[in-house]
């Protein structure tokens, strides 16, 4: 790793206005390495103080350092700084940070588009952080000097951050995951109030398909330049419930060896991602959390667990169809979206990408 300097590195959001971008905002305060100097939105907020151009959603305040910055568009002959964060809809997102990239920016996504190409990055730093050399072959290939590094869908998260000691200890063969998402992790305004009040909505449009790939990808082996997508198979179901942040899933596994329950408990509880993503700013201490009550994880009172970068496990137990089932909780829109995508920024960072 790499030391770092005292000066921060300026850094930017595009997307700034969304639930992601307002807490890329709220997590950038203080942080020692980068400082928030640049932000962009869409066409109808360009030219606006941010204060103005934001609907503010977060419990703490808008941070007195980002009130009055402008509000840019999305053009990289805006002046942007070099690294930058994304939350941009997918919609926008495709033609928008290749842009970036190309003009040599280091964009840092939250949006699904780049994920499952093959020369990108996906990546959480405690599970997979040798996934980020494929920068290397992404600017050969591609001719940028810039680069794009992907975080995973926020549903992904949690669960790959559970199976990661498991894949590691005994082998993974199948999986099968059924998830209770926070509305939040619809962004603002979300879902209608008459349509989750009282309810359960079945469907969340891509979201299965998106866990089911990533979730390979991300504990997949990288060799020979490229990654070699795991083996196991995942069957997702996902749904959305009237809970404000952090997504719940229950999971059954069917593991490559056989294995206690003891030991898949002290499989996640030795967890220890590599000395250097652990030092890093907002690397949890304990990216897992195991408890012990018979009804945890909760959303009411683990979601902020580890200032909510932790995935929280509970509910461990045999199986009769598959070997193991287990409940796991993440922050949907910190583990799972704004933390994650500051955690690979500090990985690039660490690791020399930003020089």
């Amino acid at each position: 790793m790499v030391c770092m300097e005292t000066k921060k590195l300026a850094v930017g959001i595009l997307g700034a206005t969304g639930m992601v971008g307002q807490r890329l905002a709220s997590l950038l305060e203080n942080h020692p390495w980068f400082e928030l100097t640049w932000l962009a939105a869409s066409g109808r907020s360009a030219g606006k103080p941010y204060r103005e151009a934001c609907t503010w959603q977060l419990r703490e305040p808008m941070p007195t350092g980002v009130r009055d910055l402008q509000v840019h568009e999305c053009r990289p002959e805006n002046s942007p700084p070099q690294l930058l964060f994304a939350s941009l809809d997918s919609k926008v997102a495709g033609e928008v940070e290749p842009a970036f990239a190309r003009a040599g920016h280091a964009v840092v996504s939250n949006s699904s588009n780049y994920r499952m190409e093959p020369d990108v990055p996906l990546v959480i730093p405690e599970v997979n952080p040798d996934h980020v050399v494929l920068v290397r072959s992404q600017r050969r290939e591609r001719g940028w000097s810039g680069l794009i590094v992907t975080n995973p869908n926020c549903t992904t998260v949690g669960l790959a951050m559970s199976l990661a000691p498991l894949a590691r200890a005994f082998g993974l063969e199948k999986v099968l995951m059924t998830s209770l998402q926070a509305v939040s992790g619809a962004g603002y305004p979300g879902v209608p109030t008459l349509d989750i009040l009282g309810n359960v909505i079945p469907h969340i449009a891509g979201e299965e398909e998106k866990v089911e790939r990533e979730a390979k990808k991300l504990l997949g082996a990288f060799s020979d330049g490229r990654v070699q997508p795991a083996g196991f198979s995942v069957s997702a179901h996902c749904n959305r419930v009237l809970v404000e942040d952090g997504h719940l899933e229950t999971v059954s596994v069917a593991l490559g060896a056989q294995a206690s329950q003891e030991d898949l408990l002290a499989a996640w509880r030795n967890f220890r991602p590599a000395p250097e993503v652990a030092r890093l700013p907002s690397a949890p201490r304990h990216p897992l959390i195991v408890r012990d009550e018979s009804d945890r994880p909760q959303p009411k009172f683990d979601v902020n667990a580890e200032r909510g970068m932790a995935a929280v496990i509970g509910r461990v137990r045999p199986c009769p169809v598959l070997h193991y089932k287990y409940v796991v909780l993440s922050h949907n829109t910190i583990r799972g979206a704004a933390g994650a995508a500051l955690l690979n920024a500090e990985l690039l960072k660490a690791e020399g990408y930003l020089d």
